[in-house]
């Protein structure tokens, strides 16, 4: 007896983990779409929704009013999200600045706070404790309205620890090897989760482009670092669940430019920020990298390329050349229908495009099967959010309120 009701719990959690990823992807819905986008039958829909509804899960819409000569009848009921139910604290730590932002279940932005992180912060602050004041800092804010926190989940940059609470390494200063993921979950009593900004970018190339959801992509982010998000036929690929890549630190040249990783020939040190601005103030190769490049630096060497500065041409081209071939590295093992550039990086892709397309024009898949569509999103903060965002709400409908049966 007790198997059986195991089992039916289980059946009862899928099915409802079903209904709630519908509405997920695809918004608003009727029971009857439900029924369709699910396959669930229409009784199990009916129950299945009127438990959501009771546990203040979902709600019924208001039908909006349209004339359609048409329909008749009313229109069907929709089914959307609670938006009161809860918020999910979403905290981007990358290299110039910490962005931490507050949406409801609903997926729309509550606030959000922007504060600058120096080469510094994390040396006179800890990590924990930076984030803790964050966080207090973002409720204060909204102490009166907001509903509670069900979830925090934190992007960052570089290299997490097996256990996903630290970085083992990270381009942003002092940050590694303290577990603050572990420690800000202790302190607040929430979980707490941290992911690689590749994998976002790969999630979050899903959700802004419908078209490219079940598509097999490249997004690569190129600004204060490189990185790169894949998916194969809309499934995330990398180095586990929190994994990604890591191309930035792919090797380009043998013994070349000094990255900030310590390595030297990193795709990162000739295509990122600093790469960029070493070579277009010629100074040395083996010069260590600035630990930060101030966003006007970066966009007035965009500028000066734009002007025909050669100077800072040559140092695009190169940027172009180490993420072109990179990326023919890449079409050897996997071959994307589209790569996406995101980040800064994007402004300047017009002045990397021809370097790229010729890198890529070199590999023999790209021969035979023609060049992969390469799409620049100058909105370098949206794919990232918005990966962060998707998944923290889908662990709330499928770790929160799908288990409650």
């Amino acid at each position: 007896m007790g198997r059986k009701v195991s089992d039916s719990d289980s059946v009862r959690r899928q099915n409802r983990g079903l209904v709630l990823g519908a509405l997920r992807v695809q918004g608003p819905l009727s029971r009857t779409a439900l029924a369709a986008a699910t396959g669930l039958s229409h009784a199990s829909i009916t129950a299945i929704t009127q438990d959501l509804i009771a546990q203040c899960v979902i709600v019924e819409l208001v039908a909006s009013e349209k004339s359609d000569a048409r329909s008749r009848g009313r229109p069907a009921t929709q089914l959307g999200f609670n938006r009161a139910i809860g918020t999910a604290a979403l905290l981007e730590l990358d290299v110039n600045r910490a962005r931490m932002s507050l949406v409801d279940y609903g997926g729309v932005l509550v606030d959000r706070i922007e504060t600058p992180i120096t080469p510094t912060t994390f040396a006179s602050i800890s990590a924990t404790d930076f984030l803790a004041e964050q966080l207090a800092h973002l409720q204060s804010r909204n102490a009166d309205d907001a509903p509670p926190i069900r979830r925090v989940a934190i992007s960052v940059q570089g290299i997490l620890d097996r256990p996903g609470h630290g970085l083992r390494w990270s381009p942003i200063a002092h940050l590694a090897g303290q577990s603050f993921g572990e420690e800000l979950a202790a302190q607040l009593g929430l979980p707490v989760t941290l992911y690689k900004r590749g994998r976002l970018l790969a999630e979050g190339a899903r959700w802004l482009d419908p078209a490219l959801h079940d598509a097999s992509v490249a997004t690569v982010f190129v600004g204060s670092t490189v990185a790169m998000g894949m998916t194969f036929r809309g499934q995330i690929l990398g180095r586990g669940d929190e994994g990604a890549t890591e191309f930035g630190h792919m090797n380009h040249i043998p013994n070349g430019a000094l990255c900030r990783c310590g390595m030297r020939g990193c795709i990162e040190a000739y295509a990122a920020d600093y790469g960029v601005l070493r070579s277009a103030y010629s100074v040395p190769e083996t010069t260590t990298p600035a630990p930060a490049v101030p966003a006007h630096e970066y966009d007035g060497l965009i500028v000066r390329a734009q002007a025909g500065d050669r100077s800072a041409t040559h140092a695009f081209n190169q940027a172009g050349r180490a993420i072109g071939f990179g990326l023919s590295r890449m079409m050897a093992v996997f071959d994307p229908a589209h790569i996406l550039i995101v980040g800064p990086g994007a402004r300047a892709f017009p002045l990397m495009q021809a370097e790229i397309t010729a890198a890529l024009s070199s590999a023999l898949v790209c021969r035979i099967n023609g060049l992969p569509e390469i799409i620049a999103h100058h909105d370098e903060k949206e794919p990232i959010f918005q990966g962060l965002m998707m998944k923290t709400l889908n662990d709330i409908d499928q770790i929160d309120f799908a288990a409650l049966v």
